[in-house]
């Protein structure tokens, strides 16, 4: 099975509130899509080719950097939230969590995920897009961002990338919306002043590249919605909600959604937090081979953005999905305070002032 790919460029011409019967079966197919595999491919003029390249080119200059110059922008008392996590700090949900440890017992042995030893072996840097609400609950998710010294572009091109990814964010958010048969700003509107988080990781192919490398245990992600540049490294599985398993392959020129906690919640499950994880693939080593016959960065870094709801802003079903069976499951919480759960669950708040 291959994951469709929605071109946005219709969407984003639309000049009134009046959707024709295309643009409605296209925010239909993005609800589905979402629904049945937790994850979507896009296509937006906005965010080119050459866009990606430039914020990877840059984030492989900085992950190869010494491991002391880059603890410098490392900020544990603030969960990790802002700067540098450095590799061994991220721990896979599938180690910690009891519950889906038994699930992943149940599942068909071709569809298991593989088994980390430990924590993540890769680098991570969160840097906040957008603005930041003046008040709020939880400031420590909400905190000034970390600049590497010597990158003088390191703002203007984590800012231009992030804006342009949380733009795309946004309109697959508002389709989406309407695929479900809600408003079209039901998600944007909780959307404002989230603290979203530009949080591209970086894995060293020459120390960690034999195949079977766990970089990315099986998990889900906490937030809204996630998005992802294209890799020039493979190796991300995901999980569709039938239990298949499935490697994504990012055409150039295209973007990866995935489905978070949030929406789930929102959606009352209607729409499931994607599983997924990232291991060192036949397919990876192959493009490690290539990489060194061109003398190219041998750094894995995916161009992640974590787009959150705001974290004052409170999670629930939304509009007919508060009628679900399921909406129990899904009770009323601050997102902030959802973050802060989950941070704990996965070791990152558990190292505060470490």
């Amino acid at each position: 099975m291959e994951l469709p790919v929605i071109d946005l460029a219709p969407y984003l011409e639309i000049c009134s509130d009046e959707l024709d019967s295309h643009i409605k079966s296209m925010c239909l197919e993005v609800s589905r899509t979402l629904r049945e595999t937790g994850a979507l491919l896009v296509k937006d003029p906005r965010c080119t080719a050459e866009d990606n390249d430039k914020f990877i080119d840059m984030m492989e200059k900085y992950f190869q950097q010494p491991e002391e110059f880059k603890r410098l922008q490392e900020r544990p008392h603030l969960h990790y939230q802002v700067g540098v996590t450095p590799e061994g700090i991220e721990v896979p949900r599938s180690l910690v969590d009891e519950e889906m440890k038994e699930k992943l017992k149940a599942m068909p042995k071709e569809y298991q995920p593989s088994s980390p030893s430990g924590p993540d072996p890769k680098w991570r840097y969160m840097w906040r897009v957008g603005p930041r609400p003046k008040i709020t609950c939880f400031k420590e998710l909400n905190s000034e961002p970390v600049i590497p010294e010597g990158f003088p572009e390191w703002k203007c091109t984590m800012d231009s990338w992030g804006y342009k990814m949380i733009s795309a964010v946004e309109s697959v958010a508002e389709m989406a919306a309407i695929g479900f048969g809600l408003s079209k700003d039901a998600f944007t509107s909780l959307m404002q002043q989230g603290p979203h988080l530009l949080a591209p990781t970086g894995s060293d192919l020459r120390r960690y590249g034999k195949e079977g490398t766990v970089f990315a245990g099986y998990h889900y992600d906490l937030n809204f919605l996630t998005i992802h540049g294209r890799s020039r490294f493979p190796g991300l599985s995901i999980w569709l909600r039938n239990g298949l398993k499935m490697e994504v392959k990012v055409p150039v020129g295209c973007l990866l959604i995935q489905a978070g906690k949030q929406i789930e919640w929102l959606t009352a499950g209607e729409c499931m937090a994607g599983m997924h994880e990232v291991v060192v693939t036949n397919r990876t080593t192959d493009a490690i081979k290539q990489a060194l016959e061109q003398n190219c960065s041998l750094w894995r870094v995916s161009s992640t953005l974590f787009a959150h709801i705001a974290s004052d802003a409170v999670l629930k079903p939304l509009g007919h999905f508060s009628d679900s069976s399921l909406a129990s499951k899904y009770p009323p919480i601050c997102a902030g305070e959802y973050v802060e759960q989950e941070l704990a669950v996965i070791n990152l708040k558990g190292n505060k002032g470490a």
